[in-house]
This record gives C-alpha cells, sequence and structure tokens, in this order.
C-alpha cells in the first residue's frame, strides 16, 4: 500500500489541483503570497473628474496691454483643448477699476467657484507671474484658504509654478526673447530687461540668477527693476562700463501695461528711456510683454501640465 501513496499523489495533484491553479491564473484569482514576502501597492488613485483652468495675474487696466492675455488664453484654450479656461486677477484695485468699465474679472475665489458650478473636479491654478515672489505667495495662499472653506469641492486642485523656476525654463526664456527682437537690435544694440521687482527683496535672487544666465546666454544682455534691489543706476553703470551705444529696451513682464508705458518709455524725466537718452545712449522702446511671444507662453502651459502639486494632499515627502 505504501508503493502506491506516490502514484496516488501523483495522480490527484494533475487531475485535480493542477486545472484549478491554471484556472485562477486565467481569471486573475489571487493567490495567498508566501509569509514575508511584501504585499504589491495598489497603484494610486488618479482624480476622473472634468478638468478646468484657472489662469491667474495680477492683471491690468490697460486696454492696450490686453493682447498678452489675449494670446495666452488662446494659448490655453489651444493645449487644454474643451477645457473651460477661466481668468483671476489678484489685485482688488484693478478688479474694481474695470468692473466700473463694464469689464468686470474676478478675483481666485470668484474662478475657483465658476469653475465648480460648470462641474469642474480636478483644476489647474496656473500663476502667470514671471517670478515666485510676494504675488505668487498670495495666490498661493489664497487657493488653500478657499480649499479650506469649500472642503471636498475638487478631487484635486494643481499649482503650476510661475515662468522662471529653473535653468531651463531662463534658457528657454532668453532664447524666445532674442528671437523675437532679432530685428530690432540689428547687429550692435545691447538689450535692456525691465524686471518689477520688489521693495522687500522677495525674489531678488531669484532675478540675480536669471540675470546671470541671461548674460551667459548673451553677453549684451542686461537687466534691473523698478522695485527691486537693482536699479536703473546699477544699469547705467553697467552699460557705460561695456561700452554701449544702443540699447533697446522692454519689459521682462507678462503684459507691457503701465510699468512699460510710462516708468520704462514715457517722456517723463524719471523715465528709464529719459535717463539713458540723458545718459547718451541711443534708445529703442520695445513696448510688448511676455504674453506676445510663443516662447514665454510655451513655458507656462509646460508648467500647467507638469504640475504634480495638488493642493487638496499632503506634500509628499520623498
Amino acid at each position: 500500500m505504501l508503493r502506491k501513496a506516490p502514484h496516488s499523489i501523483l495522480y490527484f495533484f494533475t487531475r485535480t489541483l493542477l486545472p484549478i491553479l491554471l484556472l485562477c491564473a486565467v481569471l486573475g484569482t489571487p493567490v495567498a503570497t508566501t509569509a514575508g514576502e511584501p504585499e504589491a501597492k495598489a497603484p494610486a488613485a488618479v482624480p476622473q473628474g472634468k478638468a478646468g483652468v484657472l489662469l491667474v495675474a495680477f492683471g491690468t487696466s490697460v486696454p492696450e496691454a490686453l493682447v498678452s492675455m489675449k494670446a495666452v488664453d488662446a494659448e490655453f484654450k489651444s493645449a487644454f483643448a474643451g477645457q473651460p479656461v477661466v481668468w483671476a486677477y489678484t489685485s482688488q484695485i484693478i478688479r474694481k477699476k474695470i468692473a466700473a468699465e463694464g469689464h468686470p474679472v474676478g478675483g481666485i475665489s470668484d474662478g475657483l467657484a465658476q469653475l465648480a458650478s460648470s462641474g469642474v473636479k480636478v483644476v489647474r491654478v496656473q500663476s502667470l507671474h514671471v517670478m515666485a515672489g510676494e504675488e505668487f505667495s498670495a495666490l498661493e495662499r489664497a487657493v488653500l484658504i478657499d480649499l479650506q472653506k469649500n472642503p471636498g469641492r475638487f478631487e484635486a486642485v494643481y499649482l503650476g509654478r510661475p515662468m522662471l523656476e529653473s535653468k531651463n525654463d531662463a534658457q528657454e526664456l532668453i532664447t524666445a526673447i532674442r528671437n523675437d527682437v532679432k530685428s530690432l537690435r540689428g547687429k550692435d544694440a545691447a538689450l535692456v530687461l525691465m524686471g518689477h521687482g520688489q521693495s522687500h527683496g522677495r525674489a531678488d535672487l531669484t532675478f540675480e540668477g536669471t540675470r546671470a544666465l541671461f548674460h551667459d546666454a548673451d553677453k549684451r544682455v542686461f537687466m534691473a527693476t523698478v522695485e527691486g534691489a537693482r536699479s536703473v543706476d546699477d544699469l547705467l553703470g553697467e552699460l557705460k562700463a561695456a561700452k554701449v551705444k544702443k540699447v533697446v529696451i522692454e519689459p521682462l513682464m507678462l503684459v507691457a501695461g503701465d510699468h512699460a508705458r510710462n516708468d520704462m518709455a514715457g517722456d517723463e524725466d524719471d523715465s528709464w528711456a529719459s535717463k539713458l537718452k540723458a545718459a547718451g545712449f541711443k534708445v529703442e522702446a520695445n513696448i510688448k510683454g511676455l504674453g506676445e511671444i510663443a516662447g514665454a507662453r510655451a513655458i507656462l502651459v509646460r508648467h500647467a501640465c507638469e504640475s504634480a502639486d495638488d493642493l487638496t494632499k499632503e506634500p509628499k515627502k520623498q
């Protein structure tokens, strides 16, 4: 009897257990893991709801500057075809002024509410700021406050970073700007870019890093700010040291608004154009916002597409 046992066990396995195991494999029936082996992790849930975009800018009340906004709007509507694209201005003064003129644009909470009312569950909030200074910090804070007030309204809210964050961003942008202004510069003119800056210093280091990368790409590109640490007086000294004779000046801002038209290219004695002319430079102003340059818009779209910073979730720690 003992001699027949192995044959009986083999017969039972091949005729009974083996077919069952094969069937489980085909049907995908889970098989218990061996003790000590880690269980496979379930894939992370991916938001599946209707998507939409909220574009956030400081805003402008200069009608001529809207060409930049319209170009950015068209770019995002093309990149996110079929999704609602809503605008928000962070400046209360500008929102109040243009509302009185019959052209209302809401704030961040208004924009999020508009997207929610249209059934959007996955939002991409894209900053249209050039650098992450005070305005971007206020944007992020405003979105977080709105999410706290309206828990569960969205499945995900992704925050897209400003235009200039990385070395790659800066290199892309200076290439786009140089190509755009090539015909104006000719062979000899230097390019002077006016940044905004802030009196309390936020974004100064980002500005200086950008300035260095721009200068690496083109030794005749110079930068200063309206309100930041690097002023137009610093700029004048640099231009003289570089023996520059002619300059093309343009704003390093999303729109060519009040700063570009008055502080940069205005007729007043304290404008950049006037100071440069008084110092003996030949000056040509290019009143054109970054929003009008395709390469600059492409950076913003890329940041919106790449963002994985979901403000409805805890930050992921690596």
